[in-house]
């Protein structure tokens, strides 16, 4: 007998080769079969009259065969089958391309079901490549039919059979991991009926009862997984510092704190002072002074005797932190230092002896800090920038070169409130939400190709006026099947540097160069050795140049809203007028939407609550490497009423029974751990 952790390949039909396809959606065992939902669903229950099908949409049509189809040879040596299905409202073309077998297996006089997209006119609807069941035999229409996401290989047909199957060999396997008294007090329906139906729906209510038992025990299991470890936070004891006098900080910076800053700093020294760790979110717009409120928080800690380390995820972002905080913490006569891969043996060597005799106070690095050989005297705060961008296990390592050491992360991705609280559940979250006086507002254009010739003008008097720009593409490299060659980002900077700008000096950068490449390339546009960087997303975060003054980015169509806000946030860094200028020729109107929301602001809090609201929550970083359990059916902009009801039931639940020691809490107990146990050395 099957069980969850059989492979994928005892199915009926997924041999080797649809094994590797399946492997690519993450499908392996039965148990990712089952889990892997569908992205939507086509109501094909209703069969609708001919005259009353609308052009567009996609339906289902009783009807018979008039007359023998007909098969006709096109170009190319391709078959054309033609057939006419009539009811009593009127009559339907059906063409078959490359489906010879149409012509036979079609009988004149016999009534079938057929479902496609209605084509044509009013006056001759017409339907291409339907798909066909006889009436009486139907296994893909008279139901609501899943849609899954798909990867070459695989199609909807296989992907449906093979979780038929899997329901059928497992359902009965499936844990129940929510306690009886939850799902009776929520309403909830049992986990079996629930799989059921969320991947072939009995009704439309049939769905929405699955779907809502499922949202809510993912919401449910996050929520609490989340309070248990923040829990055992509570328990374990931390660096304890004193308060001591700020002022002396305070008076040595060129600049004022804006209020948002200062709170910041403020809920961070609170935390420092309490005996358990912080674990504290410094969350902020680009540019709205995160790094000043890390300052703050290593000089309070140097006052209390400890040391500081701070983990960029790049060698060029570490050295553009210690360039600008080297010389502040010089005023006090604290020592910093900077260890990334490139640091010579020698200097190396001097570095590790200081951490380890205490005498140096801050060390600034990329993941050079956590290898084996760095140790240090009193680790009393762990700082890591760009939080997500670093794996679950690096964050983790840097952690554990001190006794629970004070946490802070710092993240200029803005994210809704309400998405914080699920991604960094665990965490206490500080927002800086206002700009320092000074800051460059970015102007935003959203354009056409009809535009292309003026912005390259506007790109050339830009650079001969001193600036320096950036033009952003989507995709990477000379080989990939792409109707645009501006995607390819490689081609386009060939292009442009041969045909469109020989006179400007063009470099290229993208994510599969070494990082020692990458940061070469980096280092001389920062030095001013080339006039245009073409680049794919890479220079997203973090890098300052502030003499680049223009963003421009093709096919913005393709990027998230939140992502956009990063790239734009690359310019305004100077003294100078800054621009952003997004190209795109996409026709939709939800689209031109779209990017005239990042015309009409740049506060990335509206835009990240605009990109919620348009696009699902979506993984607002790329890659998901914040350490959490993913969710596969919650959708934060829609659930948030269920979130509230997960959230109380998971607090009323860990009142109770907080390690779920009660036999009917075991199950849960199992799933919790499988779930958070791998995340729980980087979120602790």
């Amino acid at each position: 007998m099957a069980d969850l952790q059989t492979d994928i390949r005892a199915i009926r039909g997924i041999g080797e080769t649809r094994a590797k396809s399946l492997a690519k959606l993450g499908i392996t065992t039965l148990q990712d079969l089952l889990s892997y939902f569908p992205r939507g669903y086509e109501d094909r229950t209703l069969t609708r009259p001919i005259k009353e099908l609308l052009l567009g949409e996609n339906a289902c049509v009783k009807a018979m065969i008039a007359a023998d189809p007909t098969a006709h040879r096109i170009r190319g040596g391709k078959t054309l089958v033609r057939a006419r299905a009539v009811d009593s409202s009127g009559s339907l073309d059906l063409v078959f391309f490359n489906q010879e077998y149409r012509k036979n297996s079609l009988h004149r006089g016999e009534t079938y079901i057929f479902y496609g997209k209605v084509e044509g006119n009013l006056l001759r609807r017409q339907m291409v490549n339907p798909l066909i069941e006889q009436e009486g035999q139907q296994q893909i229409t008279g139901r609501i039919m899943p849609i899954y996401h798909l990867t070459a290989g695989v199609s909807q047909l296989i992907l449906s059979r093979a979780v038929q199957q899997g329901l059928a060999a497992c359902s009965d396997l499936l844990e129940d991991v929510l306690p009886d008294e939850v799902r009776q007090q929520h309403h909830l329906c049992y986990v079996n009926y629930a799989f059921e139906n969320i991947h072939f729906p009995s009704s439309p209510e049939a769905l929405e009862t699955a779907r809502r038992r499922l949202v809510f025990e993912e919401l449910f299991l996050l929520t609490y997984g989340l309070q248990r470890l923040r829990q055992r936070r509570q328990d374990v004891s931390g660096p304890v510092c004193h308060a001591v006098d700020m002022a002396p900080f305070y008076e040595k910076l060129s600049f004022t704190l804006t209020g948002a800053q200062q709170r910041a700093v403020g809920d961070a020294l609170g935390d420092m002072c309490h005996d358990r760790p912080m674990n504290r979110l410094c969350q902020g717009d680009v540019g709205s002074g995160k790094t000043m409120v890390a300052a703050a928080c290593v000089w309070f800690a140097a006052q209390n005797g400890y040391q500081s380390a701070l983990m960029a995820p790049t060698e060029i972002l570490a050295r553009q932190h210690y360039q600008g905080l080297s010389p502040l913490f010089a005023k006090f006569g604290l020592r910093c230092a900077l260890l990334t891969g490139s640091t010579r043996a020698k200097e190396r060597r001097e570095i590790l002896a200081g951490l380890a005799d205490g005498t140096i106070d801050f060390c600034i690095g990329t993941h050079a800090l956590l290898t084996e050989d760095v140790h240090y005297a009193r680790l009393g705060l762990v700082i890591t920038d760009e939080q997500h961008r670093f794996g679950v296990e690096q964050r983790a390592a840097l952690g554990h070169k001190g006794v629970h050491p004070h946490v802070l992360v710092l993240s200029a991705t803005p994210i809704p409130r309400t998405l914080a609280l699920i991604i960094y559940g665990d965490l206490d979250v500080s927002i800086i939400d206002e700009l320092p006086p000074g800051r460059q507002k970015v102007d935003t254009f959203a354009v056409n190709e009809s535009y292309r010739l003026r912005v390259n003008n506007f790109i050339r008097k830009q650079v001969a006026a001193g600036y320096q720009v950036f033009i952003v593409c989507p995709l990477v490299g000379d080989g990939e099947e792409v109707p645009d060659e501006r995607k390819a980002v490689t081609a386009y900077a060939r292009k442009l540097q041969e045909e469109v700008f020989p006179d400007l000096r063009v470099s290229l950068l993208h994510g599969k160069m070494k990082p020692k490449e990458k940061d070469a390339v980096m280092t001389s546009f920062v030095n001013r050795e080339s006039d245009i960087l073409v680049s794919t997303t890479v220079i997203e975060v973090g890098v300052d140049v502030p003499n680049a003054n223009t963003m421009v980015v093709e096919n913005a169509e393709r990027f998230g809203l939140s992502q956009l806000h990063q790239l734009r946030g690359r310019v305004g860094r100077g003294s100078a007028k800054s621009y952003c200028i997004l190209f795109s020729d996409h026709p939709s109107e939800e689209t031109r939407q779209r990017l005239q929301v990042m015309v009409k602001t740049n506060d990335g809090f509206k835009i990240s609550e605009e990109d919620l609201r348009l696009r699902g929550p979506g993984d607002f970083f790329g890659q998901r490497q914040h350490g959490l359990p993913a969710m596969k059916v919650a959708d934060l902009s829609c659930d948030m009423r269920l979130l509230d009801e997960a959230q109380t039931a998971a607090k009323q639940l860990l009142a109770e029974d907080p390690e779920l020691r009660a036999p009917g809490h075991q199950p849960l107990r199992r799933k919790i751990n499988a779930l958070f146990t791998q995340n729980e050395a980087s979120l602790n």
